[in-house]
């Protein structure tokens, strides 16, 4: 910071008070982009004398509260430095402002506190970039930094510029606004320019963001460099020139935009349709005759002005003097003359005699009918002093503040809400120091003597209502190129009801083709970038115009499909049903004896419980079949396989107990076979009831499907639990499976093993092929592919194990003889 101080001798405008309001105005602009060594300065060129009728609306308007009733017994100062509109000179006036005590430019005295730094509160800057900058700087010190015309989003992050406020809209309205703008003149496709800053790329990427939404897109881009080349700015009006899009968006300043706006009248490009950002929608600068045939008829938002009564006559007071360096600068600028006492003065040129007439001369320091960003510096003064009215404690009637209170810069900031000004605005700050969006929009027309006005043609209030935000005085618009009608800007035709627009490749999105809408999908109006996916349950019509509701899809007992299964299911109960009167009758036989009666007949319950339980899966999928279904088939099986188990260990045993001293089969009697199949069954009546009380399976109506089906069906919420009830099943099979194959070589009076080893490879065959065909069925397939494993597996069962049995009762009674049969069977 002393370097800053003893390399850089900064001029400045200043007035002491008992509180001094700092000020960063651009007096000068187009800084040279030499490496910053800080061992010169950096050095700018133009002398821009609308940011010097910004300096003096801040004076003027400090003077006015100093002569007003507003502070009564307080009297504000100011200390003014120019910015240069560039980071390091804008940081290095910061630190001038708020670092030092008022007058020491050459202090060898240690940085005081910024708690009691001569400036709590600083008015500026005007670019975003270097406004960015400095407020981040000025953040941890909480001092606050009022802005008159950055306008960048970025800046409204309280996280990183938590004292910055600004009386300007940020440019999200402002790109909101100009959005509306082109689509209001069905404006799809344009083009945009804009600037290596901030301002320019946050403006326009949200401005391409917010416009793509609205159904448009952005032609081309091209951005100007800060120090352009003529191939450069040829490059750029070759797009403008060849471009199918006629309407142009330029987040500029006037002085980034005079080259290519030089170029562009050079080429008399008359067919454009310029839409200017605020930056430079009111700038004198490119009203010069040489641009009225191409800038005739732009369109832009501007801020809300106004006339500040004596602004005018303080203005055309200002005087050169040899200690005014700022007002010294501003006359040699505005006359093109050298002061006789300025130290550069050189004796060839025009010398100034400081009683030239300010008013003679026509530029933008003069024209202050409407002003706007000097109205918005105004308001900046006023809106500190209110804040200052606050915390002094200023009494009505001219009673004196408490002006012995130092002030923080901190204390500065809280006040700063809202009040309303002597012209009924009310200034307002939200809770990110925003103000109320207000807008004016201006078209450039040429009036009777041949000079470009700024006329108010519409407003925009981004506080309003959306629908009526922009209004719009369309008979007053003047267009480009003397067009008595809207420009048009379109690449492609619009797309009809029922299609939305698809981008051809290697083209901008506006570049597109017409292709109808998917399958529940529709557009019910034109232009549409993209089809509404039909609500829930509806599908699209033929015509793609309107959604008609979906047709309800499930396994109904009505149906074909149904009714076989039910048939299949009825007829597995029955051949079930006859076989058991069969083994009833005929229980005294041997056959019916040797294969334990008992164990028999709870087969047979449990294969009919089988075939019952996938009719459960047939109808309309409720809360209670969706539970009852699983359960059921999962607990029937199990049951089932556990019977098969145990009579498989019964033939194991039988074989074992034919030899000398073995008692295996009384260890496994009838007790023990009971106990054995509670126990089995148990453990799947535990999982089931656990899986349906944690996570049920549920109704659920599927609309994945094509065609505007909605397939019904229950929804495994948890699906390892459905996995976990089928895993049991196949873990007491593949036992059952590995000891019936194990005899299967007993001798033929013991042939049981053989049928349920036959009988087991059935039921493994079945349900290994279920769960591929499971997985890949569609609708209401997947529920008669689960019904179909379970009639087949219990069809396999019940004819493999009790056909063979039944054939020698009915058919070969002479096998069913005692006679021959060595082995010892419980007596059932």
């Amino acid at each position: 910071i002393f370097f800053f101080i003893y390399y850089f001798n900064p001029p400045m405008l200043e007035a002491d008070g008992d509180v001094v309001i700092g000020g960063l105005f651009p007096m000068h602009y187009m800084v040279s982009e030499s490496d910053q060594t800080y061992a010169s300065k950096p050095q700018a060129s133009e002398f821009d004398v609308r940011a010097f009728r910004w300096v003096q609306t801040m004076v003027f308007a400090i003077e006015e509260i100093n002569n007003s009733s507003l502070l009564p017994g307080v009297r504000l100062g100011y200390r003014i430095l120019d910015s240069c509109d560039h980071v390091h000179t804008g940081l290095r006036s910061v630190m001038s402002l708020v670092s030092f005590s008022l007058g020491q430019d050459n202090s060898s005295e240690v940085l005081q506190c910024v708690d009691s730094a001569p400036v709590p509160v600083v008015i500026g800057l005007a670019s975003s970039t270097p406004t960015r900058s400095v407020a981040h700087a000025l953040g941890p010190f909480r001092i606050p930094l009022v802005s008159y015309f950055a306008t960048c989003t970025c800046l409204t992050d309280k996280q990183v510029y938590p004292s910055f406020l600004r009386t300007v809209p940020s440019d999200l309205f402002q790109v909101q606004g100009l959005v509306q703008l082109v689509t209001h003149f069905d404006w799809r496709w344009v083009g945009t320019i804009g600037t290596e800053d901030d301002y320019s790329n946050y403006g326009i990427q949200a401005f391409a963001e917010h416009l793509q939404t609205w159904g448009g897109c952005v032609a081309f881009h091209r951005t100007i460099p800060k120090e352009p080349t003529e191939a450069q700015i040829n490059a750029i009006a070759d797009i403008l020139e060849t471009s199918t899009a006629h309407v142009v968006v330029a987040f500029a300043t006037e002085g980034q935009l005079y080259s290519l706006l030089t170029e562009i009248a050079r080429r008399n490009l008359t067919h454009l349709q310029w839409v200017a950002s605020e930056a430079w929608v009111t700038a004198g600068l490119l009203t010069a005759p040489e641009f009225h045939s191409v800038l005739t008829g732009t369109l832009g938002f501007s801020f809300r002005g106004t006339m500040i009564p004596g602004l005018a006559d303080f203005l055309f007071k200002v005087r050169p003097s040899p200690g005014s360096v700022f007002t010294n600068m501003f006359w040699e600028e505005l006359f093109r003359c050298k002061l006789s006492f300025a130290s550069n003065a050189d004796p060839q040129s025009k010398l100034c005699t400081g009683n030239e007439d300010i008013k003679a001369v026509r530029s933008s320091y003069s024209e202050v009918s409407r002003v706007r960003i000097s109205y918005n510096v105004y308001k900046a003064v006023y809106a500190i002093a209110h804040a200052l009215h606050q915390l002094l404690k200023c009494g009505p009637k001219d009673q004196a503040c408490n002006n012995t209170m130092t002030v923080k810069p901190w204390q500065v900031k809280k006040p700063l809400l809202n009040f309303t000004n002597q012209f009924g605005e009310k200034v307002y700050f939200d809770s990110n120091g925003e103000p109320v969006p207000l807008y004016d929009i201006i078209n450039w027309q040429k009036s009777s003597n041949g000079q470009i006005q700024f006329e108010k043609v519409g407003s925009y209030d981004g506080s309003a209502p959306y629908g009526q935000q922009l209004q719009m005085d369309l008979d007053s618009i003047k267009w480009s190129g003397g067009q008595s009608q809207v420009p048009l800007s379109l690449c492609s035709a619009s797309c009809p009801a029922g299609t939305r627009q698809a981008s051809r490749p290697g083209q901008a999105l506006c570049c597109f083709d017409c292709l109808p809408c998917a399958d529940g999908e529709i557009s019910n109006n034109t232009d549409a970038t993209e089809c509404t996916k039909c609500p829930l349950y509806y599908w699209s019509d033929k015509d793609r115009v309107t959604c008609v509701a979906g047709v309800e899809e499930f396994l109904d007992f009505q149906e074909t499909m149904g009714i076989i299964l039910v048939i299949l299911a009825l007829l597995g109960v029955t051949v079930a049903m006859a076989i058991t009167v069969i083994f009833f009758f005929y229980k005294s036989t041997p056959i019916v004896k040797a294969n334990n009666s008992e164990i028999s007949f709870l087969l047979l319950l449990s294969i009919k419980l089988c075939f019952l339980c996938s009719l459960v899966f047939i109808g309309r999928p409720s809360a209670w079949s969706c539970r009852a279904r699983q359960a059921a088939f999962g607990i029937s099986f199990v049951l089932c396989i556990s019977c098969i188990l145990v009579k498989t260990i019964v033939v194991l045993l039988a074989f074992r107990s034919t030899l000398p001293g073995s008692n295996a089969l009384k260890l496994f009697g009838p007790l023990q076979q009971r106990a054995f199949i509670l126990c089995c069954t148990a453990v799947q009546v535990i999982l089931c009831a656990s899986w349906l009380a944690l996570a049920p399976p549920v109704p659920f109506k599927n609309t994945s499907y094509q065609g505007g089906r909605i397939v019904l069906e229950c929804k495994d919420v948890w699906p390892i639990g459905f996995y976990l009830v089928l895993g049991y099943i196949g873990l007491l099979s593949a036992l059952c499976f590995v000891l019936a194959f194990l005899g299967r070589k007993l001798p033929d009076t013991f042939n049981e093993g053989k049928l349920i080893t036959f009988s087991m490879l059935i039921f493994f065959a079945v349900w290994i092929s279920f769960i591929p065909a499971h997985n890949s069925s569609p609708g209401k397939y997947t529920v008669a592919v689960e019904m179909f494993a379970i009639l087949a597996s219990s069809f396999g069962l019940l004819f493999c194990i009790f056909a063979p049995k039944c054939y020698i009762i009915l058919f070969r009674p002479e096998q069913n003889i005692r006679k021959g049969m060595t082995g010892k069977y419980p007596n059932k």
